[in-house]
């Protein structure tokens, strides 16, 4: 070879240096305008948010611009926006993987030097993210083709972020040997060192990291979808997925936030999944963490930007709303820090709330949170009084999602023209479910006939009556258009049941619908939202009240022959047994539950329109009183208290895994939820007392 030719790669090589410093300013300087942009959805300001990012061009826009179409997507569920949000997930896809592609092509040593990441990384990410939200709106579609295509891009997500985060665990390793031999200030032999790389030409003073992540180089799209091809189970690369690692460059702390955020969102919500859907996992190809997936959470949610913006509402979202209607949660004495991934830690999110409402003033979610925060200590009209005052939301998504838990919190209250004006208002903002809305609305009325019933005011009670009937017979009409994974919404499946069931019972007593019902509707969804958790002690007597037979509007033949329905004592029974326990009385809880329902074989609750739920949810019930007694333990040594607690314990993780096993049953995802977090605190308490 000439040496002219050597000449001309050299001249190459220069223009390729000066190109990758070119694109390397450049990509500061777009993922700093994109941020600024995008940091104005948290804000609730997300036409502002969209209208600045629509100026840019760089995947880091286009990511901006697509989480604004999410954000809408998952507060509303309105078909129209997912099907855009789609496409600009796609796009934005797209656009990252060209981007990356030239990002490989002009890396160079001097460029790469600076950086913690192979060149190209963030735009790795941003696929990733791109992925993670294509996966939750395929859910979230109707077709289950879609669904289960959402399944493979979820694990082409985890392939992504498994790759960037042993990058981080080999860097933060170098990091930590190099502080431990006393080297201070190198970091880029320490990255040198991490990635075991040559530089070009042995230049020993230019290091240089892999040029690439060791991830399958393919395209976006769905060309490897294939539902009938076995999925070979993925397993971690990363020994420590949570990696103390220092970042100073302005797109490696993008890369960290957003790698953490991403990848213990995944972990999360797969330890999350209820029995009932464990064919994801199998499509998936790999378990949840829920450990390492708070953890990866909370490391995120210390960073001042976006990625870490999402962490902390996805946080706060699990500790205050699902972890908000768990019951079997670790004890305040038995707390410690391992418990933050099955119980809240109060304090730290206390804090996290503060530090978001202090960044994002004028947002109406973390006026929500708070209100969740009272509802969960008991003061749930200090909530109702959050979530009914204040500047009303920009965004119509989460304005519903406002009115949504203020008409929770309605209920749980037992105010029942707030109830039923605040479901109705939900129709006027929100498609998601108006049969759901309708079917709540009808509850309400129904209480307000019953106490105007037995007040004596006929006038009221008839207008109450007959609201009752429009909203409970418009529930199922207006049912089973909205579909999650091909299904029906679970609660529109059980509201359509109900009706039918009292529309049956009304014929068969001869008197109208409203009073063909037994016990308290209300009471019943109630419980479904662990009501009873939050009420005080004046509430719990209420809503005992609330649960009597004599609450009934039928004669009393009538009220007799509903008494001699198997399913419907049931349903009194299991709500009953709820509140006895909120109010300490265990023995009486597990009685009522022993004598009403667990004394009858499956084949009693089957067939028609029967409450299909109640054997399941009664012996789950059974599962939270032995766990509220081991850690509620009598006087004793100390051996004889860690032999009542261990036996308590195991009385509880029976239970669990016997509703674990049941065959379906309505609303056996929610139920399900439950079981599963209660096994996760069983975990880390058997764990914490050397038990397993």
């Amino acid at each position: 070879m000439s040496l002219l030719s050597g000449w001309f790669r050299s001249t190459n090589s220069s223009a390729d240096s000066l190109k990758a410093e070119t694109l390397a300013a450049r990509e500061r300087e777009n993922l700093a305008d994109a941020l600024k942009w995008t940091e104005l959805i948290m804000n609730d300001d997300i036409d502002g948010a969209w209208q600045g990012l629509e100026k840019g061009e760089s995947s880091f826009h286009s990511l901006g611009a697509a989480v604004t179409f999410f954000m809408r997507s998952i507060l509303g569920f309105e078909k129209e926006v997912m099907a855009q949000t789609a496409a600009k997930l796609a796009d934005c896809e797209t656009r990252a993987w060209a981007d990356y592609k030239k990002a490989q092509r002009y890396a160079v040593p001097h460029h790469a030097a600076s950086r913690v990441y192979p060149p190209g990384t963030e735009y790795e990410l941003v696929r990733a993210e791109t992925q993670l939200m294509s996966a939750v709106v395929g859910v979230l579609n109707e077709s289950i083709v879609e669904a289960m295509k959402s399944f493979y891009k979820l694990r082409k997500a985890f392939i992504i972020l498994d790759g960037i985060a042993a990058v981080e665990a080999k860097a933060a390793a170098a990091q930590k040997a190099a502080l431990s031999n006393g080297v201070k200030g190198d970091a880029a032999s320490a990255r040198s060192s991490a990635s075991g790389a040559q530089t070009p030409n042995g230049d020993k003073n230019s290091a240089s990291l892999p040029k690439h992540l060791n991830i399958p180089d393919q395209p976006p799209g769905d060309s490897d979808f294939d539902s009938s091809r076995p999925v070979t189970p993925l397993k971690l690369q990363s020994a420590h997925l949570e990696t103390e690692l220092e970042v100073t460059d302005p797109v490696d702390a993008f890369i960290h936030s957003g790698t953490n955020m991403c990848f213990g969102l995944i972990l999360l919500i797969l330890s999350l999944v209820p029995p009932a859907f464990s064919r994801i996992l199998s499509v998936v190809g790999f378990h949840g963490d829920r450990v390492r997936g708070v953890h990866m959470l909370w490391r995120s949610a210390a960073h001042d930007n976006i990625n870490g913006a999402l962490a902390g509402m996805m946080l706060l979202a699990y500790y205050n709303g699902l972890l908000g209607t768990v019951d079997i949660l670790p004890s305040a004495s038995d707390y410690d820090q391992d418990a933050e991934s099955v119980g809240p830690p109060h304090d730290k999110c206390r804090k996290l709330l503060a530090d978001l409402r202090a960044r994002y003033p004028d947002s109406r979610m973390w006026r929500v949170e708070e209100s969740r925060l009272r509802a969960n200590d008991k003061n749930v009209q200090g909530a109702i009084d959050l979530l009914s005052t204040g500047k009303e939301s920009a965004m119509k998504q989460i304005t519903a999602v406002n009115d949504f838990e203020l008409a929770i919190n309605a209920m749980i209250l037992q105010n029942w023209g707030l109830m039923r004006d605040t479901f109705l208002r939900c129709l006027e903002i929100s498609d998601w479910s108006p049969g759901v809305y309708y079917y709540m609305a009808g509850c309400a009325s129904l209480e307000l006939y019953r106490d105007a019933h037995h007040a004596g005011d006929g006038t009221e009670a008839r207008r109450h009556k007959a609201r009752t009937h429009e909203y409970l017979r418009k529930a199922p009409q207006v049912s089973g258009k909205q579909r999650l994974m091909a299904r029906q919404l679970p609660l529109e499946t059980f509201l359509q049941r109900k009706v039918h069931k009292w529309e049956e019972q009304a014929k068969a007593l001869g008197v109208d619908l409203a009073d063909a019902v037994g016990p308290s509707p209300a009471m019943e969804i109630c419980y479904f939202w662990n009501g009873q958790k939050r009420m005080s002690d004046g509430q719990l007597d209420r809503a005992m009240a609330h649960l009597r037979w004599e609450r009934c509007t039928a004669g009393a033949d009538a009220v007799s022959a509903l008494r001699q329905g198997k399913d419907d004592v049931a349903v009194w029974a299991i709500g009953t047994a709820a509140l006895l326990q909120a109010q300490g009385k265990m023995d009486d809880a597990a009685k009522v539950l022993e004598d009403n329902v667990l004394v009858h074989d499956r084949a009693a609750f089957k067939g028609g329109h029967k409450d299909d739920y109640v054997l399941p949810v009664a012996t789950y019930e059974l599962g939270v009183i032995a766990w509220t007694q081991c850690c509620n333990p009598p006087e004793g040594t100390a051996d004889e208290v860690a032999s009542y607690r261990r036996q308590k314990a195991n009385q509880c993780q029976e239970h669990l895994e016997k509703v674990k096993a049941w065959e379906t049953f309505v609303l056996d995802a929610r139920v399900g939820m439950r079981v599963q977090s209660g096994l996760e605190t069983l975990k880390w308490f058997k764990k914490k007392n050397d038990w397993v």
